[in-house]
């Protein structure tokens, strides 16, 4: 990769070695009531929807947060953020372990989900290393750190049953105040701070950092990715209870089972960072959303019984997916997922160079507030038809939907561009080059 001006190659490595891990660690906590929580239902005797709802809580904190995180990030530095926000998680969870009561799980799932935040704090860091034409490989990179979602699908059911929910609840936030430690340790202050320091120069104000936000463009951005990153959360969370569920499979065959889903939705991430850098976001967006359809349409057919009148009587077959099968088909749908996620992010240090943390943090936080409503309407689905794959029929009319406003959209602006016009609202969604800036006097929208 090629290094900024005052960067060294090793600075860049330190650097996205650092994020990538501390990211790992807290998604690890983030998505630790798919585990934990299968034994907090049958300990409280909680429905679908209920369950739902306790998974969902620490994802809408950690959405939210991603806002405020952005922007203070962008104010005082990743060096600073990424520590405090890994310790206070810590508290949390430890904390975590004196609960008894369902009102008071919710609450204690709602300072766990600031583990989510990191996500956003480690954007804002890792891209001020790289230059842009580089940013989207890199910040793919970090993102395979979605791969602790599949550390706790994998490792967490064996803890439960050595040690107990809350034993591995205490074990994780040991990990992670380790981790924010070891971080604040060995990384460094990020290039634009050293500058800062160096020039005297104050902090961004957050009316500046915010002023993005009024732009369209920015809210399509965080449309898309309210599936390719809400949903990977949602999935990651849901099919643990769905293999038990569904094929009755034991919690630590259905924890590696689910583990094989978030497997490559994290660690091809960093694939589709090259991608989209070789090839262009729009042509990896086009390529997670054909792909996820034909995914999700298979998956979404309940296993059905027929009988027709033949000749000779009535013949009686059935259609159904074998586990093998649905396996499989969730280990494809995660790695076009893990493109899709990267080719969003790609885009945001381009468009907004100087407004990573705020554009960031809202696209992460409309993602993730995906993760949070897609696990309580898959819960509520369950409970009201009592059919399994429903969450599945959901998802693939969401994915539908949101294929044909991006081509609509897309095929719209293209018509309206003029040649010579710099202005961002004629744009297309998700541009192979990067983009200038407005011109004097025009209004970005």
């Amino acid at each position: 990769m090629h290094t900024l001006d005052g960067v060294s190659r090793s600075d860049q490595y330190r650097a996205l070695g650092l994020s990538t891990f501390a990211f790992t660690v807290c998604f690890a906590v983030w998505t630790i009531f798919s585990i934990i929580g299968v034994q907090i239902k049958e300990d409280l005797g909680l429905n679908d929807t209920q369950f739902g709802l306790l998974v969902a809580t620490p994802v809408l904190t950690g959405s939210i947060s991603r806002i405020f995180l952005g922007v203070w990030t962008e104010q005082f530095g990743g060096r600073i953020m990424f520590p405090l926000q890994m310790l206070v998680t810590a508290v949390a969870v430890w904390l975590l372990t004196s609960v008894t009561s369902y009102p008071v799980f919710l609450v204690a799932a709602l300072g766990l989900g600031l583990a989510g935040g990191s996500f956003i704090v480690g954007i804002a860091y890792t891209s001020r290393w790289f230059d842009k034409e580089h940013q989207g490989t890199a910040l793919g990179i970090f993102g395979a750190g979605n791969v602790g979602a599949a550390v706790t699908n994998f490792a967490a059911p064996f803890l439960v049953v050595a040690m107990g929910w809350e034993g591995t609840a205490r074990v994780y936030a040991v990990v992670l105040a380790i981790t924010a430690v070891l971080f604040y340790v060995f990384a460094k202050t990020d290039p634009v701070h050293e500058d800062r320091k160096r020039t005297g120069k104050g902090p961004v104000s957050t009316a500046e950092q915010l002023a993005p936000l009024k732009n369209i463009q920015v809210w399509r951005f965080a449309t898309y990715y309210f599936f390719v990153f809400g949903g990977f959360v949602a999935l990651a969370s849901f099919l643990p209870r769905y293999y038990v569920g569904a094929y009755g499979l034991e919690l630590t065959t259905a924890g590696v089972f689910a583990g094989l889903y978030s497997l490559p939705g994290s660690v091809f991430r960093a694939l589709g960072g090259w991608m989209s850098d070789k090839w262009g976001a729009r042509a990896v967006m086009y390529l997670t959303f054909i792909v996820s359809l034909i995914i999700l349409f298979i998956m979404s057919y309940p296993e059905t019984h027929y009988t027709v009148t033949g000749i000779d009587g009535p013949i009686t077959f059935n259609f159904g997916i074998s586990v093998s099968v649905f396996v499989a088909l969730t280990v494809v749908l995660g790695f076009v997922m893990s493109l899709g996620k990267a080719a969003v992010y790609k885009h945001i240090p381009v468009y907004y160079p100087h407004h990573v943390g705020s554009v960031g943090g809202l696209v992460g936080m409309i993602g993730g507030l995906g993760g949070f409503f897609m696990p309580i309407v898959f819960g509520v689905l369950l409970d009201l038809t009592g059919v399994w794959t429903t969450p599945f029929m959901f998802t693939f009319l969401m994915v539908a939907v949101m294929t044909v406003w991006m081509h609509v959209a897309i095929r719209r602006m293209e018509r309206r561009r003029h040649p010579g016009l710099e202005d961002e609202r004629f744009l297309s969604d998700l541009p192979e080059s990067p983009v200038a800036a407005p011109a004097q006097g025009q209004a970005s929208k």
